[in-house]
């Protein structure tokens, strides 16, 4: 007889292997779909195809499961920062030795097999901050504390960015949303978001009127901090008649020059007020509010130098067709276009499995990968999106209670990880092909073609499960 006390067998979460279980296959399908031909019909099963070598990462990824399951839980943090590092010279060795594919030196090619390290190094990234935030006397409001998180989820980023990968860099940013469920203060959250929205502004509008705007939530935080409504409408009245005085001398006396330089003058000649009054009142939240003006500002102004070096001229153009300010549907539009063309006459109960002429006549490229969702869409409609995606959303609200069920603290983040990666995964994949998020290359969890994604997600996931299954033991 089995002792189900200490058999793994009897601890480990069945509803959430169903899911995974589930979702592998009904992503098999759906790849075997979006490579199907007549001709392939016709000389039979091909292991050389997509769908066959898929069938051969299924089978490995097995093995890969029953590795997560046999590991002592205790080794996960135990050797989480030597993995970490390790991972780190995988990063560095694809730079230097790595095979260069789609514009990308991510990959490692032995005969048949790709491997590409950052799907791994989401693990053990994982794993270093699951480590590093259950350390004891952990302080994570204090500044140090983001400093570091900041070193141990930004230096794979700075490598992978190096590779030109900068779908998969992006991804290692949801960790700071694990670290604010450990305690980050808000306000750090808010700065990112605040940085997330004045990139997109600076690209759709002149930067004089960011400015403007971003006066006025100064304004408007000083009330809330102070709740002194003379004195800031007194502020705000000087600043505006300085903006003015300047913005008429300025038109009439240079009028070639920009706007921008009148309202930024203004501002600097009214700040030197504001600065005064400041000091007098030892009013330090005011000061710190007028710096996030100033950084603010100059992050603003900075956005366009970003945008120009720091992406690859396809990148930009991704960009600027999805927010509108440019029509390329035969170029960067193009997948996008194609995508929803596809999901859209799937009608709400689709064409049939294996009927999609979209997806048949492979109208849609990368369509077995980064846009495998399109082809759910043509051949299973909208009752198969809303399906898949509920599939998605189940199995994330289900990691999120067994994380919350944890008494360890690295076994937590660890599960608020894996939790928060599925989802950036999933929500942007989706959003690229209906046309909610640029495309930047990442695979939809368990569903898109390829050994290293299915391989790290199932990696990922199996040690959590194991780390659930022994939820009572203390590992830190």
């Amino acid at each position: 007889m089995f002792d189900q006390k200490n058999n793994i067998l009897f601890k480990l979460d069945w509803l959430t292997i169903g899911l995974y279980l589930l979702l592998v296959m009904l992503g098999w399908f759906n790849i075997y779909s979006a490579v199907y031909t007549d001709e392939q019909q016709a000389l039979g099963f091909d292991f050389s195809s997509r769908y066959g070598r898929q069938i051969i990462w299924i089978m490995a990824s097995v093995v890969i499961l029953l590795l997560a399951l046999i590991l002592d839980s205790k080794f996960y943090s135990s050797f989480g920062y030597l993995l970490y590092a390790l991972s780190i010279l995988l990063l560095i060795a694809v730079l230097l030795f790595g095979t260069r594919i789609n514009g990308a030196k991510s990959w490692f090619v032995m005969g048949p097999v790709r491997l590409q390290p950052a799907e791994f190094v989401k693990i053990t990234t994982a794993l270093a901050l699951s480590k590093f935030l259950s350390a004891y006397n952990l302080r994570p409001e204090k500044f140090k504390t983001l400093l570091l998180v900041g070193a141990i989820v930004l230096l794979p980023v700075a490598l992978i960015l190096l590779q030109n990968d900068t779908g998969s860099a992006l991804v290692f940013f949801v960790f700071f949303l694990v670290y604010f469920r450990e305690g980050m203060p808000s306000v750090y959250l808010l700065i990112a978001l605040l940085a997330v929205a004045l990139f997109v502004l600076s690209l759709l509008y002149q930067n004089y009127l960011i400015v403007i705007i971003l006066e006025l939530l100064t304004f408007l935080a000083f009330y809330i901090t102070y709740r002194r409504w003379k004195e800031t409408l007194i502020g705000f009245f000087i600043l505006e008649s300085i903006t003015g005085i300047f913005w008429v001398a300025g038109s009439y006396f240079r009028p070639e020059m920009s706007k921008t330089i009148f309202v930024l003058a203004a501002l600097g000649f009214a700040s030197v007020g504001f600065i005064y009054q400041i000091y007098k009142h030892r009013l330090k939240e005011a000061f710190v509010i007028l710096l996030m003006l100033f950084g603010s500002i100059a992050f603003t102004y900075s956005v366009d130098y970003v945008f120009d070096n720091a992406l690859d001229n396809y990148q930009q153009r991704r960009i600027k067709v999805l927010l509108g300010i440019e029509d390329d549907p035969y170029g960067a539009g193009y997948n996008v276009n194609q995508s929803m063309i596809a999901i859209g006459s799937g009608g709400p109960g689709g064409k049939g499995y294996l009927q999609g002429t979209q997806t048949k006549f492979k109208f849609v490229p990368e369509q077995s990968t980064d846009f495998i969702f399109c082809t759910v869409g043509e051949e299973w409609g909208f009752v198969g999106t809303a399906t898949v995606l509920s599939l998605f959303l189940f199995l994330l609200l289900r990691l999120l209670k067994l994380a919350e069920r944890q008494k360890s603290r690295f076994s937590r983040v660890f599960g608020y990880s894996v939790a928060s990666i599925l989802f950036f995964h999933i929500a942007i994949n989706v959003g690229m092909t209906i046309g909610l998020a640029p495309v930047i290359g990442i695979p939809l969890p368990f569903f898109s073609y390829g050994g290293s994604s299915l391989w790290g997600f199932t990696f990922l996931l199996f040690i959590f499960l194991k780390l659930d299954a022994n939820r009572n033991q203390l590992i830190t």
